[in-house]
């Protein structure tokens, strides 16, 4: 069994997306250059094509290829993005795990946004695969924006240390990512990372949050810096039981 360490240096970025796709892959890389010494960088969803209904083929295209040069690049650091990716003759919102050059976890989006007619261009994933997984001893789930909201996914990823949520949350809807993500560090006694998109009819809000619910979070920087400590988690278990 692999020892738990007892902290994590993470970071979660908050970044606008360009119309040129590659202009997105050269800055999601320099913040992995520049922070190469954190152990994870979670990027807002889809942050490499945005939603580009008019254009999905194309998006699906350069987002294999983007995950090629990622997984060349990314060695000891753990980094979690999602990408439009094609499956058949459909497309899916895929989060992908990178960790030494290899992806160690994958994830379709299963809660679709359908104000946003995600139902209409993407495949559902399937509930089950929302599950806990591990690295080098700690524990983690992945969250798609939108799957926030059904707190029957709060239930199925319980117990985890670290919970990663990817998300292009709108503006107009702020308040709740900020509360769910909130209650859900609280109510899961874990540290939860969210990283939303900052163009301007997004809400920003991303955020690191410890499981008593204190916030790192600053909507004029693309880059939120922190540290999982397990201390904590392991303190509010033992201080507030919860069968």
């Amino acid at each position: 069994m692999i020892p738990k360490p007892k902290t994590l240096e993470v970071v979660t970025l908050q970044l606008p997306v360009q119309a040129r796709y590659q202009e997105n892959l050269d800055v999601l890389l320099s913040y992995l250059e520049r922070y190469k010494e954190k152990q994870i960088i979670l990027a807002p969803e889809v942050c490499l094509t945005g939603l580009d209904y008019a254009h999905m083929t194309t998006a699906a295209k350069f987002s294999a290829k983007a995950l090629k040069i990622l997984k060349k690049e990314i060695d000891e650091q753990i980094v979690v993005l999602t990408l439009v990716l094609e499956d058949g003759d459909e497309f899916i919102n895929q989060a992908v795990v990178i960790h030494k050059h290899k992806i160690i976890h994958r994830q379709d989006k299963v809660k679709l946004f359908k104000l946003g007619d995600e139902d209409l261009y993407f495949k559902e994933g399937k509930k089950k695969k929302i599950k806990p997984f591990e690295i080098d001893g700690v524990s983690y789930a992945i969250l798609v924006c939108f799957e926030l909201r059904f707190k029957e996914l709060w239930s199925q990823i319980e117990g985890v240390d670290v919970v990663l949520v990817p998300a292009r949350w709108g503006k107009l809807r702020k308040k709740h990512l900020e509360v769910l993500s909130s209650a859900l560090a609280i109510m899961n006694q874990c540290y939860v990372m969210v990283s939303n998109a900052s163009d301007s009819d997004m809400a920003s809000s991303s955020a690191i949050i410890s499981p008593c619910g204190i916030l790192s979070m600053d909507d004029r920087h693309e880059a939120i810096e922190g540290i999982v400590d397990f201390r904590e988690i392991k303190k509010m278990r033992r201080y507030i039981v919860i069968d």
